[in-house]
C-alpha cells in the first residue's frame, strides 16, 4: 500500500488465508487449490499473489505450479484490489508501438500500473481502458491488458496485450526469461566492478510486508550490472533483469551497498549525505527513484519476429546527470 493513498470505501479488506493440505488434494496446483477456495479471486489473480511471494507453502516462497502435498502448511495475505468503481479516465499516455496485437507504452514516473489498495483511479490501467477499445483480460477487469509492471517512481517501457493470445503468449516469454528487459539506474557510490551479477533470492521483508529483502526464504533473482559512467560518489548503470521480482533492481542494488538515487525505501538515507548542496536539493526534488526500463526486447506473439524498442531518459534524469558532471564536488 502507498503511504501516500488512503484505503478508499470500495477496497476489499485485507485478511488472511491458512490452509493444511489433505491426502486428497496431493497432487493439485497451488494456484487451482487456492481458487477452489477464494470466493471471489480469479486464477490470473491469485498467480499473481503467489509470484510476488505474498502466499508461501511451508514457510517459503512457491510458484503457483507448484503440486500440493499432504500436510503443506499454505499461508498467506490476500491484498485488496478495488472491486467496483474502475473507470476509463482520459489520461494522456506515450504510445511507442501499437499494432493488432499490442501496445507499447513509455510509462512515466508517479503514475501506477493498475488500480490496487487505495489507489482506484489514475493508473496506467485507467488509461489504457480509455485510449484501447481491444485489450486482453487475462489479469481481470482492473488490469486490461496489463503483461508486467514498474514500479509506480520507475519510468520506461511495457509491453501491454490487446488479445489473450498475445496476452498468453508474452506472459510464457516472461516465465521462460526471453524478453529483454535493461535499465538505467544511478546508484550512490562508486561499484567495485564495472560488471558484476546479483544473484540472491528475494522475498516479502519478515520485519515489514510493504518491503522486499534479499533472503534465503525468497524467490531465485538474478540482476547483471554494467558501468555506463563513473562520478566521484556515483556510478550510472545498464542493469539486466533475468528475472522480473517485485522491487528487484532497488533491492538488490541496496543489498550490494550502493542504493538507487531518490529510493526512498531502500536507500537507507544516503540521498541526504550528498555533498553537493545543488545535487542534494535536485534530489530532494526529483520526487521518484533514478530507474528507467530504458530497453525491451521480446518475440511478437503472432510473426514471431524480434522486437526491440528503446526509451530516452526523461528530462528530470537527464538534468541531475548534466548537474553531476558540471559539479566540482563529485
Amino acid at each position: 500500500m502507498n503511504s501516500e493513498h488512503e484505503p478508499g470505501a470500495n477496497s476489499e479488506p485485507e485478511s488472511s488465508l491458512t490452509f493444511t493440505v489433505l491426502e486428497e488434494d496431493a497432487g493439485t496446483r497451488l494456484d487451482a487449490f487456492l481458487a477452489a477456495r477464494i470466493e471471489g479471486w480469479s486464477r490470473a489473480r491469485l498467480q499473481r499473489l503467489i509470484e510476488e511471494g505474498d502466499v508461501l507453502v511451508n514457510g517459503r516462497s512457491s510458484k503457483p505450479s507448484y503440486k500440493l502435498r499432504a500436510t503443506d502448511e499454505i499461508e498467506g495475505e490476500l491484498t485488496p484490489l478495488p472491486t467496483s468503481s474502475f473507470v476509463p479516465e482520459d489520461i494522456p499516455i506515450e504510445v511507442v508501438h501499437e499494432d493488432a496485437d499490442l501496445i507499447v507504452v513509455n510509462k512515466p514516473a508517479g503514475m501506477v500500473v493498475h488500480p490496487a489498495a487505495g489507489v482506484g483511479s489514475g493508473t496506467l490501467a485507467n488509461a489504457l481502458a480509455f485510449h484501447f477499445q481491444n485489450l486482453s483480460t487475462a489479469a481481470g477487469p482492473v488490469r486490461p491488458g496489463i503483461v508486467h509492471r514498474l514500479d509506480k517512481d520507475t519510468s520506461g517501457l511495457m509491453v501491454v496485450a490487446k488479445t489473450e493470445r498475445a496476452h498468453e503468449n508474452l506472459a510464457d516469454q516472461f516465465r521462460a526469461r526471453q524478453v529483454f528487459k535493461s535499465y538505467v539506474a544511478l546508484v550512490h557510490g562508486q561499484t567495485e566492478r564495472d560488471r558484476g551479477e546479483i544473484d540472491q533470492s528475494l522475498g516479502r521483508d519478515p520485519r515489514n510486508r510493504t518491503r522486499m529483502a534479499v533472503t534465503r526464504q525468497g524467490r531465485s533473482a538474478l540482476s547483471i550490472y554494467r558501468t555506463r559512467e563513473r562520478f566521484g560518489r556515483f556510478t550510472l548503470l545498464d542493469v539486466e533483469l533475468k528475472t522480473g521480482r517485485t522491487h528487484q533492481i532497488r533491492v538488490h542494488l541496496a543489498w550490494l551497498k550502493h542504493p538507487v538515487v531518490g529510493d526512498e525505501t531502500y536507500g537507507g538515507g544516503r540521498d541526504k549525505t550528498v555533498v553537493d548542496p545543488r545535487i542534494r536539493g535536485q534530489i530532494a526534488k526529483l520526487g521518484r527513484q533514478f530507474l528507467h526500463a530504458e530497453k525491451l526486447g521480446f518475440d511478437h506473439p503472432e510473426s514471431h519476429q524480434r522486437m526491440t524498442f528503446a526509451a530516452a531518459l526523461p528530462n528530470e534524469l537527464q538534468s541531475l546527470l548534466e548537474t553531476i558532471r558540471t559539479s566540482r564536488s563529485v
